[in-house]
């Protein structure tokens, strides 16, 4: 669902699907994510941040590494929290790869595959 005011805003479910969060922009130019309560909550990645994470994960099945304290090594979530940011944002991030094609969610729920 999309819905604009003074940006267009997409809404999705989080990797779990027991939440949502907003998002606006795209893989290839960024995205500001906003979740929590009113979308109190901001997360920035850059175009060159998603470029470097695609390069790293290329071809790769990994764990999407949701945990908020200790995302397992070498997952999606991991990597995130090494090279963009300590907040957890696997659970936003995975959705908007596999939602833009970057990225498939595997059967396993817990992992995702990239392209």
């Amino acid at each position: 669902m999309r819905r604009c005011m003074l940006r267009c805003m997409t809404t999705m479910p989080t990797w779990s699907g027991h939440s949502q969060f907003d998002y606006e922009g795209s893989v290839a130019t960024g995205t500001h994510i906003q979740y929590g309560t009113k979308g109190k909550y901001p997360i920035t990645i850059s175009g060159s941040q998603y470029a470097q994470l695609l390069a790293h994960f290329d071809g790769q099945e990994v764990l999407v590494g949701t945990s908020r304290d200790n995302p397992p090594r070498g997952s999606l979530g991991e990597w995130l929290n090494k090279h963009v940011t300590q907040t957890a944002s696997a659970s936003y991030v995975a959705p908007i790869l596999v939602k833009e094609g970057y990225a498939i969610r595997v059967r396993d729920s817990k992992k995702i595959k990239f392209s």
